[in-house]
């Protein structure tokens, strides 16, 4: 009975979690759905509106927001695959080669997760400077495209695949990139959903170093977009509340589909320590 209990109260306050959780999301649905003096009377909008379209058709003028959807978009994506690729690639070599200084590159990945990204902004705005790269998406991508939590979670990933196998794949003369494509990556496939689902929403919610780099309204990913639409006297609501609401819909949808592998690669990396 007891145990009966602790069960029913454990579902009950995960049930109860959930619903908090999800409040701010129908608010700011509801939000998007509402003029911005509606969303001061009392008492507050608890249903749906009418004036969705009007306050998408009112920021996609002001701040031709299909651009910065299309502008984040195109630097997470690009950002996603080059780190990805980077990270699999350093953390498989640390994970099974043999070569003089490994402890060291490793102990100097390690430090450089160390580091706050506020100590690197001013360096490395002068490096894209004297590039001539400010105002640009190579500004925004490349400075961070190597990441140090990436290589450390594939590293640990490749760690327990057998080392037999990759002899094996290399007695019957496949080439090292060929194994670790075909033999090793597949096994990591797990880790390898949530470094691309981590990647891409670092990327797609990032403000600062965009802000550093862009210039260009044309330019602009959402972050800054949202950024504009708070004013110094003036503050669009409703249409800050749609834009958010457009910021966060394709996080959700990918996580919803990768939810699966991203459980089991977190589980995975929990397990293996």
């Amino acid at each position: 009975m007891t145990k009966r209990f602790l069960h029913m109260a454990g579902y009950a306050t995960i049930t109860l979690l959930t619903i908090l959780s999800l409040i701010p999301f129908a608010w700011m649905l509801i939000s998007s759905t509402h003029t911005t003096p509606e969303l001061f009377q009392r008492p507050l909008p608890h249903s749906l509106g009418s004036n969705f379209w009007e306050n998408f058709a009112r920021i996609q003028r002001n701040y031709n927001f299909l651009r910065t959807i299309i502008n984040s978009l195109l630097i997470a994506t690009i950002y996603t695959i080059f780190s990805t690729i980077l990270s699999a690639l350093a953390g498989y070599g640390l994970a099974k080669f043999k070569f003089k200084g490994k402890g060291l590159v490793l102990g100097s990945i390690f430090v450089t997760m160390m580091i706050p990204v506020q100590v690197l902004l001013i360096p490395l705005f002068k490096m894209m400077a004297t590039f001539g790269w400010i105002d640009s998406y190579q500004a925004v991508i490349l400075p961070f495209v190597v990441s140090g939590f990436g290589i450390f979670l594939m590293r640990q990933a490749f760690l327990k695949f057998p080392n037999e196998l990759i002899e094996a794949a290399r007695i019957d003369g496949a080439r090292e990139l060929r194994t670790f494509y075909r033999v090793v990556l597949p096994v990591a496939k797990p880790q390898l959903v949530v470094l691309i689902v981590y990647t891409f929403i670092t990327q797609w919610s990032a403000f600062i170093w965009p802000l550093l780099m862009l210039n260009s309204p044309d330019k602009y990913t959402i972050p800054l977009a949202l950024n504009n639409m708070v004013g110094l006297s003036r503050i669009d609501y409703s249409g800050l509340m749609l834009g958010s609401l457009l910021a966060t819909a394709p996080i959700l949808i990918l996580f919803a589909i990768f939810q699966k592998q991203f459980i089991a690669g977190l589980l995975g990396g929990a397990i293996k320590g």
